[in-house]
């Protein structure tokens, strides 16, 4: 007689566990709702049993949990999980969401939603008033303008698929940020665990940009041998920490000044004789031959002058910016590919073709940009020397007696805004993956990556740089009770000059001498004697409150101590006001 089939009958959610597991997710960066009582349960499940799963981190706001994915993912390259709540926790996602498009950051973001059914039909079903307001009729419309795949589970028995393909489309080239929504009757479901299958990586994983065509690579190489004044500006391609290294050799081997304009990552020493500053400037129009390398927006056209005579080429693991709806930069040859591998065939390329004389033009120009790059030092230096007044920091000496406290592996997260050419000018970073930015447009993002950062790199001291408008975006007491439940201690400086500056700034150069300038109303003065110290303090962190440019150095060793002895830190600087 035939034995009966042996059933063995779990939850969704049991299967989204081991999903997760399946995919390689470390942490979950949870705001958790109503909508995930089967997920709860099944975590509480697994603990008792004994059984790992990826760590779930409360972040009380979802700002907070997206930011600290995306610091993760730019310290490790590995995409973390966020989960939110239904269409209110995915709207509060948005900003970071947006970042994390434009910096390419693979990040997967869940949230549940409202339970469709709403008489007990089946387990999960509304059982509160929320469950009958928190459906829109989209709401992935909420996040899709900035994620590059967007889909609501169907049904249990294809969980480990569904999470395995919102994997793999987030880490392929170019990576970036994914949306799944869970309804909670479906983590409730049950099913037979043979019908579940699993999708290995090696068999369904991510795709990665590759070398270019090695026709282009020689032609690209032919420009650079007859270049009198060859350029390379880029902005992400420190994401891969090879490419310092590998955008240095070739800059020292043909003499190219590099520019990183808006930088969201380190991508050529700062400390480099080749490394010409963040802005190009004059030397676009200068430029016979120039270098686009993984780069959004190389310079502001309405105030750079081009020449139309330069050659350009553009290497970029997304050349064609197909999700700018307009993009005007020249390009007479595009390499679409990883941007190390195909730098190094030009390397290879150069080094096969080169001619004394290259070599010599090479040296020759090497040695002007030293010397540039040491002009370039004693101004920053200088600027440093000037102390500024009591209640005025100036923000110079600041930032160069916080570069002074810092090793070579601590990491910079820098969202100061107008004041960011002063961060970089006077804190010099070096190594890969030390210095972190942002390629997007939403302000308040610091805090959480800072955090991100630091859960991926312990051993690092984390200084987050942000001026008081971006501090009060980023929800600062999320990121100080995440910083102390979980001890994670950064290190937060808020540049004060209570206001936005960069709205004052802009009508400015549109009206120069408008109603706004003679009246001095720019719409941008914000409160001036708030005490965001105590943000910090409310949470059991270190707080001070910096108004003297002849403590400076003090007041950065007691913050530093405070992060050191595992607490997080706020140097609340006063500079010159708006």
């Amino acid at each position: 007689m035939d034995k009966a089939p042996q059933v063995t009958l779990q939850t969704t959610a049991n299967y989204f566990l081991e999903g997760l597991n399946e995919i390689g997710i470390e942490y979950l960066f949870c705001n958790f709702g109503t909508d995930y009582a089967p997920l709860i349960e099944e975590m509480a499940r697994w603990r008792g049993e004994g059984r790992k799963f990826p760590k779930p981190l409360l972040c009380p706001h979802e700002n907070t949990a997206v930011n600290m994915a995306v610091g993760y993912a730019m310290a490790t390259g590995r995409g973390q999980a966020v989960l939110v709540h239904v269409d209110a926790g995915t709207s509060n996602s948005a900003m970071a969401m947006h970042d994390a498009c434009r910096s390419r950051i693979p990040v997967l973001l869940m949230a549940g939603k409202a339970p469709y059914t709403v008489r007990g039909e089946l387990p999960g079903s509304r059982d509160t008033y929320v469950h009958f307001i928190q459906e829109p009729f989209d709401q992935g419309a909420i996040v899709r303008n900035y994620v590059k795949w967007e889909w609501t589970l169907p049904t249990g028995v294809i969980t480990k698929e569904v999470l395995r393909r919102a994997h793999t489309v987030a880490h392929s080239d170019p990576k970036g940020p994914v949306y799944l929504m869970v309804p909670r009757e479906t983590l409730a479901q049950t099913w037979d665990a043979a019908a579940v299958r699993s999708f290995p990586e090696e068999r369904y994983g991510a795709a990665a940009a590759g070398a270019a065509d090695a026709d282009a690579v020689d032609a690209l190489a032919e420009r650079l041998l007859a270049a009198k004044y060859p350029v390379l500006i880029t902005s992400y391609s420190g994401r891969n920490a090879r490419a310092p290294g590998v955008i240095e050799e070739l800059a020292r081997l043909a003499g190219i000044r590099v520019f990183e304009f808006n930088p969201v990552h380190l991508n050529i020493s700062r400390a480099s004789p080749c490394f010409g500053g963040m802005m190009p400037g004059k030397h676009v129009a200068e430029a016979d031959v120039g270098l686009l390398v993984d780069v959004d927006v190389p310079w502001i056209p309405s105030n750079t002058r081009e020449n139309p005579q330069t050659w350009w080429a553009h290497i970029d693991v997304d050349v064609v910016k197909e999700r700018f709806p307009i993009w005007g930069f020249p390009s007479n040859l595009r390499l679409a590919g990883d941007s190390v591998l195909i730098l190094t065939q030009l390397i290879a390329a150069l080094k096969a073709k080169a001619t004394p004389a290259f070599r010599d033009a090479a040296a020759k120009r090497l040695e002007a940009m030293a010397r540039e790059h040491g002009e370039r030092r004693a101004e920053a230096a200088k600027l440093a020397a000037d102390r500024g007044a009591r209640g005025a920091v100036n923000t110079h000496y600041l930032c160069a007696e916080l570069a002074k406290a810092l090793g070579e592996d601590d990491i910079l997260v820098n969202e100061s805004i107008r004041n960011a050419g002063v961060v970089y000018r006077q804190i010099t970073r070096t190594r890969p993956g030390t210095s972190l930015g942002f390629g997007g447009g939403g302000l308040g993002c610091s805090g959480g990556i800072a955090l991100g950062a630091k859960l991926a790199r312990p051993g690092a001291t984390v200084v987050q740089l942000v001026g008081d408008g971006s501090f009060y975006f980023g929800n600062p007491s999320s990121v100080y009770a995440v910083s102390q439940q979980y001890q994670i201690p950064i290190f937060t400086v808020v540049l004060d000059n209570s206001g936005w500056s960069a709205v004052k700034e802009s009508t400015l150069r549109m009206y120069p001498d408008g109603a706004a300038k003679s009246l001095d109303e720019f719409g941008a003065r914000l409160a001036p004697d708030v005490e965001f110290a105590k943000i910090c303090e409310a949470a059991g962190g270190y707080g001070e409150k910096l108004t003297d440019p002849d403590v400076v150095p003090a007041a950065i060793q007691r913050c530093l101590a405070a992060v050191r002895a595992g607490r997080p830190a706020v140097l609340h600087a006063r500079i010159p006001p708006l």
